[in-house]
């Protein structure tokens, strides 16, 4: 119980180092819903904050989170939980964030209409300033210039080394050997701008504010290909019709996208595999052999 009260001391000071006014926590309430971090909100009766914690050698992945919705600042009409402080103690580290409260109703076309207009924020490469996270995974972000060499070298090439590492099959292995080799054809024509990504776009990292705003949050953020974001909203279940027309209609996705999302997808699939095990190695194998086929 000692080691817990110091943590939240801890918080406290860090918040206080950004207010004018004294914080001091009067209510703690756990949040549930995340399956990598312990999510708590802090409120002294006037303020509310949306708290994080994990173990501390952990606090680059909070860094990087904070960097990452700073980053996401830029897109216009779009919010994100804008980051207060970070930390690490003996116990934790921990990420503060601002508290928005969910529950509106909002729309999902405008929705789609507003991350076009994210997507039209570029870079001159691929990658970003500095690695970080998909879930708990190390994700590198080093620039590439090529499109192909950043899919294979950053994001491919780690799963499957990893997934090696892990005791994956032999047919993961060669199938994961095989598919690398063929990326030059598989995104042979297509040449995408570098544009901001939120990442790890899926359908519980969005809601609406109790305004209707569209709130995106837990980013795992680089500059990439649009594409990848749009397949993963489509990865588990998918978002409304309307959210993939308006988003059509504000910037058509190029021809071949039916194809290329399912390389895309292959990322997160290996990444779950190597998180969580089970039925995410067998639907990889899968992608992986209708891809080489194709």
């Amino acid at each position: 119980m000692e080691k817990m009260i110091s943590v939240w001391s801890e918080i406290e000071h860090a918040i206080n180092q950004k207010r004018d006014r004294p914080f001091v926590i009067q209510q703690r309430q756990g949040v549930s819903g995340g399956c990598i971090n312990s999510a708590f909100r802090l409120s002294d009766g006037a303020a509310t904050y949306f708290v994080k914690l994990n173990q501390p050698e952990r606090l680059e992945m909070f860094v990087a989170e904070a960097e990452g919705l700073l980053e996401l600042e830029n897109a216009p009409g779009l919010r994100s939980p804008r980051p207060i402080a970070s930390g690490a103690g003996t116990t934790h580290s921990w990420l503060v964030l601002e508290n928005i409260p969910f529950g509106g109703t909002g729309d999902m076309a405008k929705f789609g209409s507003q991350l076009a207009a994210m997507h039209r924020i570029t870079a001159d490469r691929f990658g970003w300033q500095r690695s970080n996270t998909i879930g708990s995974t190390p994700q590198l972000n080093d620039y590439h210039h090529n499109w192909i060499d950043f899919w294979r070298e950053c994001r491919l090439l780690p799963q499957l080394q990893w997934a090696a590492q892990g005791g994956c099959s032999r047919k993961m292995s060669r199938l994961g050997e095989r598919l690398l080799q063929q990326l030059p054809q598989l995104l042979a024509h297509h040449c995408p701008q570098p544009s901001l990504l939120h990442g790890d776009l899926w359908s519980g990292n969005y809601a609406f504010s109790e305004q209707g705003e569209a709130v995106i949050f837990d980013p795992a953020v680089y500059y990439g290909d649009r594409e990848t974001d749009i397949a993963m909203t489509e990865l588990f279940g998918g978002f409304s019709r309307r959210f993939y027309d308006a988003y059509e209609e504000a910037w058509p996705l190029d021809s071949g996208y039916q194809q290329r999302k399912k390389l895309y997808n292959l990322y997160h699939l290996l990444n779950h595999f190597n998180m969580f095990g089970g039925g995410y190695g067998s639907q990889a194998e899968g992608v992986m052999e209708q891809l080489i086929a194709a």
